[in-house]
């Protein structure tokens, strides 16, 4: 069960930022960490750390401004699953799993990082940009979530539910803004005659 709340934190980390929480892992928790990630304990670790703090730094810097949010929010939404598994197995490898539990944490890993973004996809797009104040949150937020998988990973899954509570909450609501601005007539088809795009 910690490894489950352990992964949903880590998942959710990636969920908001994709080098940052695979940065943190690598320099607060190498000694024994680092060998059980897929994919990047193959390569040269001076290669993996150069690329995570640049691209940390991008997602640092570039999120502040609507262009760069827009820039990073493509590039999260294909890569946030992958960074959300690879960090799901990393964390069933270190508790000594093997086999099938370790692909079905990295499948929930992947999947909660992917819904996480989508739902910032969504108010990007719907605010037209996301306030800055929010974007403080996330980055705060994506470092707690890190150092509270491996401290306090109770407390890291709580955060967590809470924060997958809100995107169903979200949902909800876009839903019924979206049915809103139809006409009475056709509230289940809010499509129909519609000109501008969504």
């Amino acid at each position: 069960m910690i490894e489950v709340l352990a992964v949903l934190s880590l998942s959710a980390a990636a969920g908001m930022r994709i080098a940052l929480p695979l940065l943190l892992i690598g320099l607060l928790y190498s000694h024994n960490l680092w060998a059980n990630m897929p994919i990047l304990s193959h390569l040269p670790p001076p290669l993996v750390l150069g690329v995570l703090v640049s691209w940390s730094l991008i997602e640092l810097l570039f999120s502040k401004e609507r262009l760069g949010q827009r820039f990073l929010q493509i590039v999260q939404l294909i890569l946030s699953p992958l960074v959300g598994a690879i960090a799901a197995i990393t964390v069933a490898r270190s508790a000594q799993l093997e086999g099938l539990p370790v692909m079905l944490l990295g499948a929930l890993g992947g999947l909660v990082a992917w819904v996480l973004q989508l739902v910032q996809v969504g108010w990007f797009y719907r605010l037209r940009a996301i306030p800055i104040w929010v974007i403080f949150v996330q980055d705060f937020l994506c470092v707690s979530l890190v150092l509270l998988a491996f401290s306090a990973p109770q407390q890291g899954g709580l955060i967590v539910l809470l924060l997958l509570w809100l995107t169903i909450r979200s949902s909800f609501a876009w839903q019924r803004w979206y049915r809103q601005q139809a006409d009475p007539r056709d509230r289940h088809h809010p499509r129909r005659d519609k000109q501008d795009p969504d």
